[in-house]
């Protein structure tokens, strides 16, 4: 339930999302649960597609009687967000590829792998509500329903296999995502999980 919903957010599915915030909650995914996941998403679809989700999450709650606003999840401050952040992005990807990715930088873009660090994981990834494979599992399941996002969705499928959700746990994500992304998006899953993963 939470990949689906992580892919509907990336697909821009507002209704279908609506309907499945209802039935994961009949599923015992709780609250917080489903709210870390909309909140991950601004880092990957942006503020302005995550805006509907946010809301709609809200509303969805508020009618059946979930006290807002939930218990705070954050585990950073302004000050730690960026250490605590980079910290992550080495444990989940590699210290040796994130250095890499840091010293070959242009420099003119430099500030993009600080917000990386301080935004993507810092903010997201450090908080609670969700483990580690799960927000990586919830970011491959943004990323496939995007599409367009190939080079990165090729980076989580290793960040995934780095965090233990190996090659033949992706592939059955990917077809449970396959009725709400379509084919092509499936397809290119496929291929780029083939790529990066051997048997």
């Amino acid at each position: 339930m939470i990949a689906i919903l992580s892919a509907l957010i990336g697909a821009q599915a507002i209704s279908e999302f609506r309907v499945m915030v209802e039935a994961s909650l009949n599923v015992g995914i709780t609250p917080v649960e489903i709210k870390e996941v909309v909140y991950q998403s601004v880092a990957y679809v942006g503020i302005g597609k995550a805006f509907d989700f946010i809301h709609t999450t809200n509303d969805i709650f508020k009618q059946r009687g979930i006290n807002l606003p939930l218990e705070g999840q954050s585990t950073t401050t302004p000050e730690t967000r960026f250490e605590k952040g980079l910290a992550l992005m080495k444990e989940i990807v590699g210290a040796e590829t994130i250095d890499n990715m840091r010293n070959n930088a242009i420099k003119s873009q430099f500030h993009i792998q600080d917000h990386l660090a301080a935004n993507c994981f810092g903010d997201y990834y450090t908080r609670n509500g969700l483990d580690i494979k799960t927000r990586e599992l919830v970011t491959f399941s943004f990323l496939l329903a995007m599409g367009g996002a190939e080079p990165q969705l090729k980076g989580h499928i290793m960040a995934n296999k780095n965090v233990g959700n190996d090659k033949q746990f992706l592939l059955t994500v990917i077809t449970q995502l396959l009725p709400y992304v379509g084919y092509p998006r499936t397809l290119t899953a496929i291929a780029c999980l083939n790529e990066m993963l051997s048997e």
